[in-house]
């Protein structure tokens, strides 16, 4: 805060004893000047904690920055080809590079298409479990079982070897067969089969939920 001064004048009368006349007399006045101080506050600004811009500048086409760092890596690329080329000497006869130039440009074109491989050409260590073909060692080959049988229980039959069914939805079976296996009566039908083959065969019946045993489950087939 500041201190403002200011200042005024005060007339006071006083009076003069003469000696001569033992009588007063008005005198002239006598100005004083005085000083008072007065106080004024001034606002008092308190500093405001604002957050700081992101002073970072974004890129504004990030893939034209990854083609550049790409364009550089292939630069470095072909430098490192380059050293490679100027190492690489040949003793051989002219007429012998003649006869050998169209392999050479089949090796400069594999040479080029792979550069990026020319950095890493170490040996890659290969447990056995790696690559098969390299070590000779592929699984061996079956011949085919041709049919998948399973052994299956019927009530009048002791155990026999059934052909898995894998989701046919018709079965036909002979009606020999069937009387064979003493197996319940058949619902009757007047169905026509139409075969793969192109021929009809009259369906006797309808069998549902006929148990087999297969090892220790039972299971209803139809």
């Amino acid at each position: 805060p500041s201190k403002v001064a200011k200042q005024g004048t005060e007339v006071t009368k006083d009076q003069v004893q003469t000696s001569n006349s033992q009588s007063t007399a008005p005198a002239q006045p006598t100005v004083t000047q005085y000083k008072y101080e007065t106080s004024v506050s001034e606002p008092v600004v308190a500093p405001v904690s604002a957050p700081m811009p992101n002073l970072k500048p974004s890129i504004p086409y990030p893939s034209r920055r990854d083609n550049e760092r790409c364009r550089d890596q292939a630069n470095e690329q072909i430098e490192k080809l380059y050293e490679i080329f100027k190492e690489m000497s040949f003793e051989i006869s002219f007429t012998d590079a003649l006869i050998l130039m169209p392999k050479f440009a089949s090796t400069l074109k594999a040479l080029i298409r792979n550069k990026e491989k020319l950095s890493e050409m170490a040996r890659t260590l290969m447990n056995e479990h790696c690559s098969a073909v390299i070590l000779n060692k592929l699984p061996k080959k079956f011949r085919d079982p041709r049919k998948f049988l399973i052994l299956c229980e019927f009530s009048g039959m002791d155990e026999c070897l059934a052909l898995a069914d894998l989701g046919a939805s018709i079965i036909l079976m002979p009606l020999s067969v069937w009387k064979g296996l003493s197996l319940p009566e058949l619902t009757p039908t007047c169905m026509t089969l139409k075969l793969a083959d192109r021929m009809e065969s009259k369906a006797v019946g309808i069998a549902k939920d006929v148990k087999v045993k297969v090892g220790v489950f039972h299971f209803p087939a139809d």
